[in-house]
């Protein structure tokens, strides 16, 4: 995990000067084999970022819960709360729900993209190995036998987005925190909304991220 960090700010150096190559990249929404961002596209609005949140659950300490249609990644902790990250999710036709494992991790992995991928856009390549422009990010979390994963991204402006082929993306430095904290086992479950009971909770901690989080009116509930 060491020498996946100090990867990461070598990453924050290249990317540093590699502006006049950023501009020249597709934006496309979609994934983008050899992007490099701009500085300035690295910064993360605030509502995405970790934060620790109320969050009462049937879901046993450990257990990552994704939601969609929020584009949060929660990790469940003891005492009704959990830890949410901001994530970009698969965009129309693209999202999906249901339960998996994380069945194993890999650092700076390579990407192979799909045949049906590839159809859709000719210029991705067979094979992509793993570095800073390779759209799987620092680290990825594969899910069961699918062809789902969670996985970093230099591109910030992609988070809170629909904008995948299905996986969800968290920053570099997001993901290296989350693969730190779960094992491979982890139960994964994907939903489109949570129990309205939590949603309205979760709903108004997102409103107001800076608001003191042992409110009452969440206390109570």
């Amino acid at each position: 995990m060491l020498l996946c960090r100090c990867l990461i700010l070598l990453v924050s150096l290249i990317t540093s000067l590699s502006a006049p190559h950023a501009l020249a990249q597709s934006r496309d929404g979609g994934d983008q084999p050899g992007y490099v961002p701009d500085p300035q596209d690295e910064q993360l609005d605030p509502r995405w970022q970790k934060t620790v949140v109320f969050y009462r659950t049937s879901e046993v300490p450990g257990t990552i819960v994704v939601h969609t249609n929020e584009r949060y990644l929660y990790v469940v902790q003891p005492g009704g709360r959990a830890l949410r990250y901001g994530i970009g999710v698969g965009r129309s036709g693209f999202s999906w729900k249901g339960v998996e494992k994380i069945s194993r991790k890999a650092e700076w992995p390579d990407w192979y993209p799909p045949e049906e991928m590839r159809e859709r856009d000719g210029r991705l390549p067979e094979k992509m190995t793993g570095g800073i422009k390779n759209p799987l990010g620092a680290m990825a979390l594969y899910l069961g036998n699918s062809l789902y994963r969670i996985h970093g991204t230099n591109d910030a402006k992609s988070i809170g987005q629909a904008a995948s082929s299905g996986c969800f993306r968290m920053l570099n430095a997001h993901i290296v925190d989350l693969a730190g904290r779960v094992e491979v086992g982890t139960p994964v479950t994907v939903v489109h909304r949570l129990p309205p009971e939590l949603d309205r909770v979760v709903a108004q901690q997102v409103r107001d991220p800076y608001r003191p989080r042992a409110s009452r009116s969440i206390e109570r509930f």
